[in-house]
């Protein structure tokens, strides 16, 4: 099991949002390339960042930022980028400056064309972000709810060619109430792509209960608000993911 940290980037520092309120934003650090080395020394095999500003705009904006933390980390390890991402050309600049994974998420939904060419041209490089509350899946930084089903959405995907879905239940995102576990689960049973979980987690306990289900196809579980406010050790929590892994 998989923990990556999340580094939320707005206006060029590290945030963290609840339930994706641009104007409840807890401000972590001004320095995001330093939060990058924090976590890589705390063990980190992966980080995951979101771009909240390009999320809403449409395009990418803290691009400085990003370009910082792609330097601090080199090509120590993967780094997968989400928010405002809707064109092709966007997903080969990503690439080009470092980044491994890039996460299509409402472009995805309303655009399912251009999910299908993205996974066509970066095989191997594209993940799908799909956000639910009740099983439906939401858009445009969790502002509008569609009808479609995550499960029966996740699963075209899948056959685009998409190399992994984070699936973040966005009733608990932010809110260290604990990840939907059940959920999560009925996802990666539907799919044969591994599912990263995200939203919610906010003790060793939340890790236990997910490496307990991984068998079930859940590769990782991306972790924000309960690392920064120290409610989970991260590297505690990634040596205890390890051994009940058995890494």
């Amino acid at each position: 099991m998989l923990l990556i940290p999340a580094i939320d980037l707005k206006d060029g520092h590290c945030v963290r949002l609840k339930q994706g309120a641009m104007d409840d934003a807890t401000v972590f650090s001004e320095d995001p390339a330093a939060m990058a080395r924090h976590w890589i020394d705390q063990g980190a095999r992966r980080l995951h960042l979101v771009d909240l500003n390009g999320a809403f705009a449409g395009k990418p904006k803290n691009e400085n930022a990003i370009k910082a933390i792609l330097t601090e980390v080199g090509e120590e390890i993967p780094v997968q980028l989400g928010g405002g991402i809707r064109d092709l050309d966007t997903i080969e600049r990503c690439l080009d400056d470092g980044i491994t994974y890039v996460i299509i998420g409402t472009a995805a939904v309303k655009n399912p064309g251009f999910l299908h060419d993205a996974c066509g041209a970066f095989p191997g490089h594209i993940i799908v972000g799909l956000d639910a509350r009740d099983g439906k899946v939401a858009v445009d930084g969790w502002s509008k709810m569609t009808g479609h089903d995550v499960v029966d959405l996740a699963k075209k995907f899948e056959d685009y060619g998409v190399e992994a879905v984070i699936y973040t239940d966005i009733g608990r995102d932010g809110m260290l109430s604990g990840v939907n576990i059940e959920a999560t689960v009925k996802l990666a049973q539907a799919l044969r792509i591994p599912v990263i979980a995200s939203g919610g987690i906010a003790c060793m306990k939340d890790v236990k209960a997910l490496c307990a289900v991984q068998g079930e196809g859940i590769s990782g579980a991306i972790t924000g608000r309960a690392i920064y406010e120290g409610t989970l050790d991260f590297k505690k929590a990634q040596a205890e993911a390890d051994k009940l892994s058995g890494r």
